[in-house]
């Protein structure tokens, strides 16, 4: 992007604002009509381009994408993205970080490098992003549909359908606009190796697979974390059961703290989002219904790191999640 481009766009920012929100919630959010349907919306992603060729033209989901050059300068506007460059060997030049979590995540460390702070994933600084002169964005149209014009106009973009449990096919998109395609692909290979060993180190200790409950207090509401979540999606890998009432086919099922009991499993996996004292977590944790559940009498309720479990989204955090569920199991 030229000198001149850049500052249009700057100056046009100035005018229209830098706020990602909008009064209409995506499709593909959870509840919406696309949701369910994001491994399908991801089918045919990619590129025809060969390894190493440049310029590629990438399809994604808000169309196609024309990257001249290997990108040397990437933005990324989640944790997914962050985690996705950062296991390809890449440190980005900008970050949107989360509003619960506004740091570099201690699992990636220095994998991550110094990134310049461009907002956050629900409020992008687009005036910042410009700045760094990137050659490379890589996001979401979840998070940013709205603004992909913008965005695209400061440099080629590239966004996948959403975050979560299309976790592997964005990994994959990811790696297709930054030539690292087989990189990405043996990364994801060795995980569902790994999965497959952890479900069965588990079992081969405990004489039996455990069921588990992921949960998490946020501000407002108490989740148990389902089949289309990434801590979801790495269970079903590992081929470790959720109780029944996680047993659903979406990101989460809400439950109230007079309905906690419902969180009871062999293992009761939890973490906070954002600051505890915003969320219902401290009376919970100090009430009768959570010391009346079997894992917290067995001693089998463990509190997680957010920024892996539910936060990490790609395939680093998928592998110390592995690792911690082990752990926590006593296998």
């Amino acid at each position: 992007m030229s000198k001149r481009a850049a500052l249009l766009v700057a100056v046009a920012l100035a005018v229209t604002g830098c706020s990602s929100s909008t009064p209409d919630q995506p499709s593909v959010a959870q509840g919406g009509a696309d949701f369910g349907k994001a491994t399908q919306l991801s089918d045919g992603f990619g590129t025809t381009a060969k390894p190493g060729e440049f310029p590629r033209t990438v399809k994604h989901a808000m169309g196609e994408t024309t990257i001249e050059k290997k990108p040397e300068r990437v933005v990324v506007l989640d944790t997914g993205e962050l985690d996705n460059v950062a296991a390809l060997g890449i440190k980005p030049v900008g970050i949107a970080y989360t509003d619960g979590s506004p740091t570099m995540p201690s699992y990636i460390g220095e994998k991550g490098g110094t990134p310049e702070n461009v907002g956050t994933i629900n409020n992008l600084n687009l005036e910042a992003i410009t700045k760094l002169d990137p050659d490379l964005i890589l996001g979401s149209k979840l998070r940013a549909e709205a603004l992909y014009p913008k965005l695209a106009a400061i440099a080629p973009t590239v966004f996948s359908v959403r975050p979560g449990y299309v976790w592997k096919e964005n990994f994959l998109l990811n790696a297709v606009a930054l030539d690292r395609q087989a990189d990405a692909a043996k990364m994801l290979e060795d995980y569902t190796t790994k999965a497959t060993e952890t479900g069965n180190a588990i079992e081969k200790k405990l004489g039996v697979r455990p069921t588990v409950t992921a949960l998490r207090f946020m501000p407002g509401r108490i989740r148990l974390y389902a089949k289309k979540s990434f801590i979801g999606t790495i269970l079903i890998d590992a081929k470790i059961p959720q109780p029944s009432p996680s047993q659903v086919d979406d990101l989460a099922a809400e439950v109230s703290a007079e309905q906690v009991s419902q969180a009871d499993a062999d293992l009761l996996i939890y973490s906070t989002y954002g600051d505890p004292a915003k969320t219902a977590q401290g009376a919970v944790l100090g009430g009768p219904l959570w010391s009346g559940l079997n894992a917290v009498k067995g001693g089998k309720a463990k509190p997680v790191a957010d920024e892996t479990y539910f936060l990490g989204l790609g395939v680093l955090a998928a592998n110390v999640v592995l690792d911690d569920l082990k752990k926590q199991a006593g296998a």
